[in-house]
């Protein structure tokens, strides 16, 4: 029996990012592994001839891309972190249908899913955990879910596309929380400069009836911004697009190598890492 997902629901919000990691797969085989993605498509009933469809336009395709290198930097932060903390956990925060947790397993750290209740009710269908994974129904926001984590060999958190949805001050709130809970850990996420969240958020504007932009999480220079809500928080960033690699691969054209250098400069595409200071 597949698992079937109806139009118009939030179920339906996880088929996007998990089709375009199919889609990035099969463009940038040499860039990018999620076999998972593949196997999950296969076991949804639901009508893909739209999302297919949409893919093969260039801009898609490039949106593809940046989903496929955005997963690769932050999985590459994920089994860094592991490298000294082998036991730690590793925290997936809005974590959908994403399985980065997994393909960074490391045989003895503990993984952690955290996203909606209506999401995760999904991911127990699809993606049920297996033995040292915990799928944990919560809102981000509210930090009871701290307590459901054990960090006491360290932590790794990291969230894919998730901030952009969040205001400025639940950004700075969640982190000056996670200092207070987890000295020593590590956050790692995706973020942008404004201009480059004005034009996500025409995809999620009218959906959401936003009235204000500006009040949405969006960084230039994220040492020196994010640096100064607390000084316990050392902050890096590399950009994301070619942070990590070079892209020179005979999948991605000369043109969407420029977009890439306009993604990680003009749009200040990059990906933010915060090391709570204290001990671990």
């Amino acid at each position: 029996m597949k698992y079937k997902i109806e139009k118009n629901t939030v179920q339906e919000t996880l088929i996007i990012p998990l089709y375009a990691r199919k889609v990035c797969l099969e463009l940038y085989p040499n860039l990018y592994r999620d076999e998972t993605a593949v196997r999950l498509i296969d076991e949804i009933d639901y009508d893909f001839s739209e999302v297919e469809k949409n893919s093969r336009s260039p801009m898609q395709r490039f949106g593809s891309l940046e989903v496929a290198m955005r997963q690769n930097d932050l999985a590459f932060e994920v089994r860094d972190y592991l490298k000294s903390h082998p036991n730690a956990a590793v925290v997936n925060l809005g974590c959908g249908l994403d399985s980065t947790g997994r393909s960074c397993d490391n045989g003895s750290c503990k993984i952690y899913n955290l996203d909606f209740p209506d999401v995760i009710a999904v991911r127990n269908e699809l993606l049920p955990a297996g033995e040292r994974e915990e799928n944990i129904p919560c809102d981000l926001n509210n930090t009871e879910w701290f307590r459901k984590i054990d960090s006491s060999n360290g932590a790794v958190f990291f969230a894919s596309g998730v901030f952009y949805y969040f205001l400025t001050e639940q950004v700075k709130a969640l982190v000056q929380q996670m200092a207070d809970a987890f000295p020593g850990s590590v956050l790692v996420f995706d973020a942008a400069n404004r201009t480059a969240v004005k034009m996500i958020a025409k995809t999620w504007l009218k959906s959401a009836k936003i009235q204000d932009v500006g009040a949405y999480f969006a960084v230039s220079d994220a040492p020196q911004e994010i640096s100064a809500w607390d000084s316990r928080l050392q902050v890096t960033s590399r950009g994301y697009m070619l942070g990590y690699t070079d892209l020179k691969d005979p999948s991605v054209s000369g043109f969407f190598r420029f977009l890439a250098r306009v993604g990680d400069g003009m749009m200040k595409m990059q990906i933010v890492k915060i090391r709570f200071g204290g001990k671990q």
